[in-house]
C-alpha cells in the first residue's frame, strides 16, 4: 500500500479581481516523486506554484475555493508565523532568475546560513558551517572561496546553484523549482537538473518542477500535468504521455518540439496564442487552436476524465474510467443448474483507452460488457464508473450514469427499430435524457450523421433502406449521440463483410481518437482486437486468464489457450504453419472443471492443474508487463 500524498492541491480557484486564472486545479505529489508541470506561457503553472507556499500578491490575487494539503494541514488555513515556519523549512522553492532572487549587498554564505538560523537554533558559525557543506554539495567549485564571494560575481550556472543551496538548506520535503534552468546553456542546464535529480533520490524530497520543455520532463520527471488556461487538461505518467498523449493539446505541444522533426522541415506551431484571463472563450478553451475541433468543443468544457487518485498517482498509472473488482453473473440453466457466465474478473480501463476482450463463443465475453452496463445484474463484485459504484444505483440513477455508458451490439438490424426514422432513432437518447428542444435535437442528429459518415437526407429515411455497414454506422451515431465516456462494442465487426468490416474498424478507431473515448472492444477475432486495442484480456469459461499490452499479448504470449488462439489466425500470403490444436469444446459452465478451467483442453497440463486454480499474476521471473492466470508460470509450479 503506497504512502499518501505529501501534497494534494484539489479543486483549486484562483482570481484577479473578477477574472479568474486558476479554474479547478488538482495535483497529487508523493514522497521522493518529480512531477513535470508544462504548458505555455500564461497557462498558470507558475501562479499554481506560488498558491503552494501563499506567495501570491493578495490583493490583487485571491484564493476563491480548494484547498493545499501539506503534510495533513491544509496551507489554506495557514496564520503570518504557521506560514513562515513552512516556507523554507519544509518547502523550499527555486525561482527562475537566480539574480533577481539573490540580495546583491551580502555573501552567498550570509545568505545561505540565514535561511538556516531562521528555522534552527544555532549559532552563526554552525550556520555558516552548514553553508560551506551545502556548496560543496551543489557543485560549486572551491566552497569556501565561493562563501564569500558576492552574486555578481558568480556565473549564472553558479548563482543557480546557490538557490538550490538555500533551498535544501532545511533539508525540506518538497521542492518547487520555477523554471530553474531556463536561462542556462544546455550544458549547465543538465548539470542543474542532474543535481536536482540526485539529491531527490538521496533525501526522498518531492520536486515539482515547473517548465516549458518537455525534452526535460521525458528525462527527469516520473509524471507529468499539462495545463492550458488555468486548468489542468492532462495528467499521466511520463511515459504514457509521450508514447500517448491523449488531449489535444499535449499533441500539439510534442508536434512543436525541435527534435521530434527531421531537420531543414517547417516545425509545426500551434495557432495563437494562450488566451489570458478574463478571455478565455466558452467550452474547451484549446478549440480556438485546436486542429481537431468538433461542435461540442465550443460548447462544453470537458471534464478531466480519469483524474488519477493520490494512491494511483504515487503507482504513476492513470486513475482507472472503468474498474470491475471480484466481478460475477449467474444465471439460471436447465433443470435448476447455474451457469457461471463471468466468474471473480477484475480488470481496469483508463479513460481514452481501448481494452479488447477476446475469447473463444460462450466464454462470457458479451455478458461482461452486458454486466458492467447493468443490463444483466451482477452475482457478484464491484463495477466502479468514474469514482460511483454501480452496483449501489437504485433504476434512477443509473438512468443518469447511463448518459455516459453506451453500447453497440453485433446485429445493427436487430437493435435499431424498424418503425422509426433513421432521424429518430439517433435522436431518441437526446430525448430520453431531456437534452435540447426540437430544433437543437435536430441539429445534433445532422451532427452525428456527418460524424459518421452518412448523407444528411439519410434522417428521413428507415433502417431497412440501408446496408448492413450503414446501419452500424447508424447505430453508433446513436451510441454517440450524448457524449459518452464509455462505449461498449459487442463484436460490432463481426457480421460484415470484410470490407465493409475494415470501414467500420477504421471509423471506430477515428472516432475514438478524436472524442478520447474509451472502449471495451469485444471480439472473437484476434486480428481486429490487434487492430484497435491498447491491451488486451482473454476470457475462458468466465475469467480472465492473460491481460497485458497488446503487442505483449500478440508477440509473447504467455497462456496456452492464448497461445492457440494465436495459432489459428489465419495468414493471407504466408504458409500454413504449425497449429496449437485444442481437443473438445468448452466444458459446461454449469459443472466447471476444477483447478484450472483450461486443464481439459490444454496440451501442457500438469499434476496441480487439476487441483489448484492458478491465480491472475505476473508471471514469476518474467519482465512481461502482463499478468497471466497458469501454473506454468507460477512459484507452486
Amino acid at each position: 500500500m503506497p504512502d499518501p500524498a505529501l501534497l494534494s492541491i484539489k479543486d483549486l480557484h484562483i482570481s484577479v479581481g473578477s477574472r479568474p486564472v486558476i479554474e479547478g486545479v488538482s495535483l497529487d505529489i508523493a514522497p521522493g516523486e518529480m512531477l513535470g508541470l508544462v504548458g505555455e506561457s500564461g497557462c498558470g503553472k507558475s501562479v499554481t506554484a506560488l498558491s503552494i507556499m501563499r506567495l501570491l500578491a493578495e490583493p490583487p490575487m485571491h484564493i476563491d475555493s480548494g484547498s493545499i494539503a501539506f503534510g495533513g494541514a491544509n496551507v489554506l488555513d495557514l496564520d503570518g508565523p504557521a506560514l513562515e515556519a513552512l516556507r523554507g523549512d519544509q518547502i523550499a522553492m527555486i525561482f527562475q532568475e537566480p539574480m533577481t532572487s539573490l540580495n546583491p549587498v551580502f555573501t552567498v554564505g550570509d545568505q545561505i546560513a540565514e535561511v538556516v538560523t531562521l528555522h534552527r537554533a544555532i549559532s552563526r558559525e554552525v550556520a555558516m558551517a552548514r553553508a560551506l557543506e551545502l556548496l560543496g554539495r551543489v557543485g560549486i567549485p572551491t566552497p569556501d572561496t565561493a562563501l564569500t564571494r558576492y552574486p555578481h560575481q558568480m556565473s549564472g550556472g553558479q548563482r543557480q546553484r546557490v538557490m538550490i543551496a538555500m533551498a535544501l538548506a532545511c533539508d525540506p520535503q518538497l521542492l518547487v523549482a520555477d523554471e530553474p534552468t531556463t536561462a542556462l546553456d544546455v550544458t549547465v542546464q543538465a548539470q542543474i537538473l542532474d543535481l536536482l535529480d540526485d539529491l531527490r533520490r538521496e533525501t526522498g524530497m518531492a520536486v515539482l518542477l515547473i517548465t516549458h520543455d518537455l525534452g526535460v520532463v521525458s528525462q527527469y520527471c516520473d509524471r507529468v500535468a499539462v495545463m492550458y488556461g488555468g486548468r489542468i487538461v492532462e495528467q499521466a505518467a511520463a511515459s504514457d504521455l509521450f508514447a500517448h498523449p491523449r488531449h489535444r493539446y499535449t499533441e500539439a505541444l510534442l508536434r512543436t518540439i525541435p527534435a521530434s522533426n527531421a531537420p531543414g522541415t517547417e516545425l509545426p506551431a500551434i495557432p495563437g496564442t494562450v488566451p489570458p484571463p478574463g478571455q478565455r472563450p466558452s467550452g474547451c478553451t484549446f478549440h480556438p487552436r485546436c486542429h481537431a475541433v468538433v461542435d461540442a468543443c465550443p460548447r462544453t468544457m470537458p471534464e478531466l476524465t480519469g483524474e488519477p487518485s493520490s494512491d494511483s498517482l504515487l503507482e504513476s498509472r492513470r486513475m482507472s474510467l472503468l474498474e470491475l473488482n471480484h466481478l460475477s453473473t449467474t444465471y439460471p440453466g436447465a433443470k435448476g443448474a447455474v451457469v457461471q457466465a463471468v466468474s471473480d474478473v477484475s480488470l481496469d480501463i483508463a479513460a481514452g483507452e481501448v481494452l479488447g476482450v477476446v475469447g473463444e463463443s460462450g466464454c462470457g465475453k458479451s455478458t461482461l460488457g452486458r454486466t458492467l452496463l447493468r443490463l444483466v445484474e451482477p452475482s457478484g463484485g464491484q463495477i466502479l464508473f468514474d469514482g460511483k459504484d454501480l452496483t449501489a444505483l437504485d433504476r434512477h440513477q443509473m438512468k443518469a450514469v447511463r448518459r455516459d455508458l453506451q453500447v453497440i451490439f453485433q446485429d445493427p438490424f436487430g437493435s435499431l427499430n424498424p418503425r422509426h426514422s433513421v432521424g429518430y432513432i439517433i435522436g431518441e437518447p437526446l430525448i430520453v435524457h431531456g437534452v435540447g428542444d426540437q430544433a437543437s435535437r435536430d441539429a445534433r442528429v445532422d451532427e452525428l450523421l456527418a460524424l459518421v459518415g452518412l448523407p444528411p437526407d439519410a434522417g428521413r429515411r428507415y433502417p431497412h433502406e440501408f446496408s448492413g455497414g450503414q446501419r452500424q454506422r447508424i447505430a453508433i451515431a446513436r451510441a454517440l449521440a450524448l457524449d459518452p465516456k464509455l462505449l461498449v462494442a459487442d463484436e460490432a465487426v463481426s457480421a460484415l463483410d470484410v470490407s465493409i468490416q475494415s470501414q467500420i474498424i477504421n471509423l471506430i478507431a477515428q472516432l475514438q481518437k478524436r472524442l478520447n473515448l474509451s472502449i471495451l472492444f469485444i471480439s472473437h477475432d484476434l486480428s481486429v482486437i490487434r487492430h484497435v486495442s491498447d491491451r488486451i484480456a482473454v476470457m475462458y469459461l468466465g475469467r480472465i486468464v492473460e491481460i497485458g499490452p497488446t503487442e505483449t499479448i500478440m508477440n509473447k504470449p504467455q497462456h496456452p489457450y492464448t497461445q492457440a488462439l494465436l495459432s489459428a489466425i489465419p495468414r493471407p500470403g504466408v504458409a500454413r504453419q504449425k497449429r496449437v490444436v485444442l481437443q473438445g469444446e468448452l466444458p459446461d459452465p454449469t459443472k466447471p472443471p476444477k483447478g484450472c478451467a483450461f486443464h481439459t483442453r490444454c496440451p501442457m497440463v500438469m499434476d496441480i492443474c487439476h487441483s489448484v486454480r492458478p491465480v491472475l499474476e505476473h508471471p514469476t521471473g518474467s519482465p512481461t508487463t502482463g499478468q497471466v492466470a497458469c501454473h506454468l508460470y507460477q512459484d507452486q509450479a
